[in-house]
């Protein structure tokens, strides 16, 4: 059963689409599912990201998902938006179904993967970035959250 949020965050995506020149793009995917998410960053001179869009391919908990990652993350230091994790995405959503848990996790690799193309882009090394995952598995999310 899902949560109101996350009925709303659905059927009222939040930032859905796509920024031209973006700082930054991150594309994960889990292969088992078939969800898909892109997350675009607008990013400024100071780190601060000023704007996010995305675009998701899947169930309604990636979308919203997806769309909650984004009002996480907007308005946030690069640093302080690698912090927002699987956890912070549910949380903020009141919660997931266990079989949807894997939705927050394609959420916070997203952002992981499009601060890791921010980083490439501009020669910047960023404290706790790491590579980005070309797929994301469910078996993991025991592994991310210990």
């Amino acid at each position: 059963m899902y949560s109101q949020k996350v009925m709303d965050y659905f059927m009222n995506p939040r930032n859905m689409g796509e920024i031209e020149d973006a700082s930054g793009v991150g594309t994960v995917g889990n292969a088992k599912c078939g969800d898909i998410m892109r997350m675009f960053l607008k990013i400024d001179e100071n780190g601060i990201i000023q704007d996010v869009k995305f675009k998701t391919f899947g169930c309604g908990a990636a979308i919203a998902t997806s769309s909650m990652a984004t009002e996480l993350v907007i308005g946030k230091t690069v640093e302080e938006a690698l912090k927002i994790t699987n956890k912070a995405v549910a949380e903020a959503l009141d919660g997931l179904p266990a079989n949807k848990v894997h939705c927050s996790l394609l959420a916070e690799e997203a952002i992981n993967a499009a601060l890791w193309d921010y980083a490439k882009k501009n020669n910047l090394d960023i404290k706790g970035l790491k590579p980005p995952k070309e797929d994301i598995h469910e078996d993991e999310i025991d592994e991310e959250e210990e």
